[in-house]
């Protein structure tokens, strides 16, 4: 690769991972668009992309370590209850997201694999991300993480797998179960990002090794950068998203909803018709 597509590639992780916007998705769509199906479609793409992953999942750690401290914490200090049950709640999620994945990551990702389809998707999750809004809107109180139940906690990290369909935004549809649960803008986003830490470190856990086994100096060194500017960026767009859903209670979802589905639209267009910039 060249450094420029790098950087882009590792730009683009680092936001839409975080972003509601479906970053299996955006690496679909991207290569098609500028015509980089000669790395997209190699055996070298798929290792570079889990070592993106891994950048924004050690940010994520990153920047919810005093979190992770303190959830960590609670299970050797009995009066920490409320972080406990948030912990518990979180692994709840974690079983489903993990083992669906697992046996179906490939699978899914295989059925959707043009341009076209993840528009479509896209499109779809702009639309998801407009009825969560519609829910959030109904509710003039809000719940707290730990007033989950572990039945709904289970739900939300079955609902997280649609991610695996490019198109389908993780934290979109995570965001979306949590308040329809009741959880305000800002604590679902916290569960959300909370929730990806694990999903995304222990898929990294599986898949950097193959890469240090079988991977080129080249790859890895490519890798390497593209991981680190992905942590970089994926930091900067989870404190943005934070205080954003912090400040924004009505209709906060709405912009990355539109977002969707103009790029869905136009991208959809272009496919449709075999056309690149």
């Amino acid at each position: 690769m060249h450094i420029l597509q790098v950087i882009v590639y590792a730009i683009m992780q680092g936001i839409t991972e975080l972003f509601p916007i479906s970053s299996v998705g955006h690496a679909v769509i991207l290569p098609y668009l500028f015509n980089w199906k000669q790395f997209s479609e190699s055996d070298v793409f798929l290792p570079f992309v889990v070592m993106l992953h891994l950048g924004t999942g050690v940010a994520l750690l990153l920047y919810f370590l005093k979190d992770w401290v303190r959830l960590i914490a609670s299970l050797f200090i009995r009066s920490r209850r409320r972080e406990r049950r948030q912990l518990f709640l979180i692994i709840v999620a974690t079983i489903p997201a993990a083992i669906i994945g697992k046996l179906f990551e490939h699978k899914l990702q295989a059925l959707f694999p043009s341009a076209l389809s993840a528009s479509i998707f896209l499109i779809v999750n702009g639309f998801i991300l407009f009825a969560a809004d519609r829910m959030r809107r109904r509710r003039s109180t809000a719940r707290d993480l730990s007033e989950l139940s572990y039945g709904r906690s289970f739900i939300i990290g079955v609902v997280q797998t649609f991610a695996l369909i490019p198109g389908f935004s993780r934290s979109g549809i995570t965001m979306t179960a949590g308040l329809a649960s009741g959880m305000s803008y800002e604590e679902s986003a916290r569960f959300s990002f909370l929730l990806a830490t694990p999903v995304i470190l222990g898929a990294a856990v599986l898949e950097v090794p193959k890469l240090l086994h079988h991977g080129s100096a080249q790859m890895i060194h490519d890798g390497l950068i593209g991981g680190v500017v992905a942590g970089i960026v994926a930091v900067l767009a989870t404190a943005f998203l934070m205080r954003y859903f912090r400040t924004s209670e009505v209709r906060a979802l709405r912009p990355f909803g539109w977002y969707c589905i103009i790029v869905g639209v136009v991208v959809g267009i272009m496919a449709a018709t075999h056309l690149h910039f």
